[in-house]
């Protein structure tokens, strides 16, 4: 514990100089008499239990008046600082937002299964920043790279499809997800690029956007998304919304090539487990040491002292207008 205003604790010289003074009026024999013909009765009264408690008020007013001391004096404590060790990257999440990641091959859909599966990725990486990218037939940064877990849970949670226009550019995906690394100075940079379709649209082809990856030392890992075959998707008709099997298209070759020229993995993911499973792979070779200060945590103490003066002076008014009343 320490004091932020150490030189405010001079003041408790003050509840010193009033118990001096108060022993001093008592050895000097100044208390309340009474002139009677014989002194007999009042010899005990020095020794009676009135004599005793007659001065609580005293010491719980100096006790008052030393915890108030205390208490403006900014009583704080904190752990302390020191150096340690730990593991963080920067990790920037693109993830398509097409409308075909509507498709019920996941469970409830591929969209809700990729978005709940990286928010348990996100919080098994505390020293990492991470930042996320959406794209569908254009992107943008949906979060920067950052440590603040709670904002970015809520931003991953309020993405889904059909808030820009429909397409796949993963091209445009992968180079707004590089930009967002070019002010980082983290010696391992990743991008993870998810996506369940082929590259049909955007300004930047994916080619581009993987040789910019390479040019600055980002690893890019790509995931496939959606099961072999066909998969449910819901329609609208007519008569209300129908699912119907539609056919599931991922440009493998693509994928496999960006995460190759860049030093990163190809995955693909057929349903929940997998893509869970292709996370915590992830996860488990992605890990570089540095070492960071850890910040002191201050907890403030003034509240304790004070409530300790606040009790006593409640005490001392208590016993003095119903156990101590004195006769006008």
């Amino acid at each position: 514990m320490f004091f932020e205003y150490p030189e405010l604790l001079w003041l408790l010289a003050v509840p010193v100089l009033l118990v001096l003074h108060y022993i001093y009026i008592e050895l000097a024999g100044r208390r309340p008499h009474l002139r009677v013909s014989s002194i007999g009765p009042w010899k005990a009264g020095g020794n009676s239990v009135y004599g005793v408690i007659r001065h609580i008020p005293m010491v719980l007013r100096t006790i008052a008046l030393v915890m108030m001391v205390i208490a403006i004096a900014r009583p704080r404590s904190s752990t302390q600082m020191e150096k340690i060790d730990t593991e963080g990257i920067d990790i920037v999440l693109a993830m398509d937002v097409s409308t075909s990641m509507l498709a019920r091959d996941f469970t409830p859909d591929r969209i809700s299964a990729a978005k709940d599966i990286a928010i348990e990725f996100i919080a098994q990486r505390p020293s990492d920043r991470i930042g996320i990218v959406v794209f569908a037939g254009e992107s943008y940064t949906q979060c920067p790279l950052t440590t603040d877990r709670a904002t970015l849970i809520n931003l991953m949670k309020e993405v889904e499809t059909g808030v820009i226009d429909d397409g796949t550019a993963i091209g445009n995906g992968l180079a707004t997800a590089v930009a967002r690394m070019q002010g980082s100075d983290a010696k391992s940079r990743v991008v993870i690029l998810l996506t369940d379709g082929v590259n049909n649209s955007g300004e930047i082809t994916p080619q581009n956007a993987a040789d910019i990856a390479m040019t600055y030392g980002v690893r890019v890992y790509t995931i496939g998304v959606g099961a072999n075959g066909t998969a449910p998707y819901p329609v609208i008709t007519p008569w209300g919304v129908e699912m119907k099997n539609v056919e599931v298209e991922i440009d493998e070759d693509l994928l496999r090539n960006i995460a190759e020229i860049t030093g990163g993995r190809y995955f693909r993911a057929t349903d929940n487990t997998k893509l869970s499973e292709i996370y915590s792979e992830i996860n488990k070779m992605e890990k570089a040491r540095t070492t960071i200060d850890s910040f002191p945590v201050y907890k403030e103490l003034y509240y304790k002292y004070g409530l300790v003066a606040l009790l006593c002076l409640v005490a001392e008014a208590l016993l003095s207008l119903f156990v101590l009343r004195r006769l006008p």
